[in-house]
């Protein structure tokens, strides 16, 4: 990896046009910009169809993209909606926030006029990218067709003939709701083609793309309904044990995030195919892939199914660095950052080394005034990936109210500054930071370049309610701002090879 930058935006916070963000002219634009500012790479946020809470981390497919993504603008160009149409759907959105309550009731209706007009089962790409995707699209379409059939409900909450897949109530809903599946299988077509169009233009304009895949999967999702033997549930269906962190500092009862755990001998039983198509599909969307939670791969904390709390989980093995080297065996290598946050132990560092996958470091967590921070600048070493803060983290500009006196003082000496200095120059000290420090990339939240306060956080993490949802605004961009980022890239040798 050579010495470079990029920056983080997730799809959904473009200033798109009707509530979201999209894969229409402002994500080119967004990429035109990304160019111009000299940056190598746009990092996202996973693109999976959100569930409960709005979360990308909880998706009902692994392997899925998102329809509210899904350009209306380019549906209206070809003919199957038009724009009144798209402007009613958009009635009661926000330009600065996302009301995924007003997508939710307004946003499929329209996707299904668009569908109606496409006569798309004629149209033989779309019967080949079906036929191509057949490890995974026709249960996730029948999973959704079922769904919405019950008002919604969670799959661990349908009748348990169709809830464990019993052959005359696959056959019933398959016939029942056959058109349905047939939309949802659209929506993918229309969502692989636009995305592969847009990281085609990036790619050309010099820019790479960065994703992102949680280690683990939603309860409710097409991907445990369909594979129930890669998870671990007993014989009725039903959760043995869910992920989550123990309780430490930060936390006195821990972390429930309630996701089923794998079966890990039944992923090397079979030679971890799942996880091979799961990295397969990632390669053909992405150009580099963040995994989530890495240390999960190591050892997991397995917490009891129904516990209101992680107080009683207990620490497991996971499959280590057996699954990285069949991954690679079959796939080649592949370009991955670790998200090795958090408290480490050496089994987990030695599995790092073993992959030779550059980890994380944020700047944010750099500023201890009790102890000399692992995250400090002149700890980094070149393998690494640098940010000044995460999606789970608080803007820069907003971050340095929250810190306290102590960390606070240790910080302003850290970069030779006094408590009169601006937040906004402090902002641009933290990103200068970064990208003076030895890590061979660096990431930097959009918001940090636009010094936004908390309003623009993207997410509290083990909170509900009021995050994903901020926009960017559409004239957040400027000449200057470009010129900026560009000099300073430049400045830090971080500028591609090309230029």
């Amino acid at each position: 990896m050579e010495r470079s930058s990029g920056i983080l935006l997730p799809v959904a916070s473009l200033p798109s046009e009707y509530g979201i963000g999209c894969f229409d002219e402002s994500a080119y634009h967004f990429v035109d910009c990304l160019a111009k500012a000299g940056q190598s790479y746009w990092q996202i946020l996973p693109m999976g169809p959100t569930g409960y809470g709005d979360s990308p981390y909880q998706a009902f497919s692994t392997f899925a993209g998102n329809p509210y993504f899904i350009s209306l603008a380019e549906l209206v160009k070809k003919g199957y909606i038009t724009e009144a149409e798209c402007q009613k759907a958009a009635v009661g959105t926000d330009d600065k926030y996302i009301r995924y309550d007003v997508l939710y009731k307004q946003r499929y209706a329209v996707l299904r006029k668009a569908f109606t007009a496409s006569g798309i089962e004629s149209n033989p790409e779309y019967n080949e990218f079906v036929q191509k995707n057949q490890d995974w699209l026709p249960d996730y379409a029948l999973f959704m067709a079922i769904k919405d059939s019950k008002g919604g409900k969670s799959y661990m909450e349908w009748e348990e003939d169709i809830r464990l897949r019993r052959s005359k109530a696959m056959v019933y809903y398959k016939n029942r709701l056959i058109d349905e599946v047939h939309f949802y299988q659209f929506l993918q077509f229309e969502f692989a083609r636009q995305w592969q169009a847009l990281k085609k233009y990036a790619n050309e304009k010099g820019v790479s793309i960065i994703g992102d895949i949680p280690i683990y999967v939603a309860l409710d999702s097409a991907d445990t309904w369909s594979h129930p033997e890669l998870f671990q549930f007993d014989d009725k269906g039903q959760p043995i044990g869910v992920a989550g962190c123990p309780p430490d500092a930060f936390s006195e009862t821990g972390q429930l995030w309630g996701n089923p755990l794998y079966r890990w001998s039944a992923h090397k039983e079979n030679g971890y195919s799942w996880w091979l198509a799961r990295l397969r599909n990632c390669c053909e969307w992405y150009d580099m892939v963040r995994i989530d939670h890495f240390r999960g791969f190591d050892e997991y904390y397995a917490i009891p199914y129904g516990d209101s709390t992680a107080e009683n989980g207990k620490w497991e093995p996971g499959p280590g660095v057996e699954l990285f080297e069949t991954l690679k065996r079959e796939l080649g290598e592949m370009p991955i950052i670790a998200e090795d946050l958090g408290f480490l132990t050496d089994s987990v560092r030695q599995l790092l080394q073993d992959c030779g996958f550059p980890g994380m470091k944020v700047l944010q967590f750099a500023f201890d005034s009790r102890e000399d921070s692992d995250y400090l600048p002149y700890r980094y070493v070149e393998n690494s990936v640098v940010y000044t803060g995460t999606h789970d983290n608080a803007t820069t500009y907003g971050w340095w109210s929250e810190l306290t006196p102590e960390d606070k003082e240790v910080a302003l000496r850290y970069m030779n500054r006094s408590k009169r200095t601006p937040k906004k120059t402090l902002t641009w000290d933290m990103i200068c930071l970064a990208m003076a420090s030895v890590s061979a990339l660096c990431i930097v939240p959009m918001q940090d370049y636009l010094c936004l306060p908390n309003k623009a956080r993207i997410n509290i993490p083990s909170t509900l309610g009021c995050n994903w949802q901020w926009r960017m605004s559409k004239k957040a961009w400027s000449d200057t701002l470009c010129e900026k980022i560009y000099a300073m890239t430049r400045l830090y040798g971080r500028l591609s090879i090309s230029e």
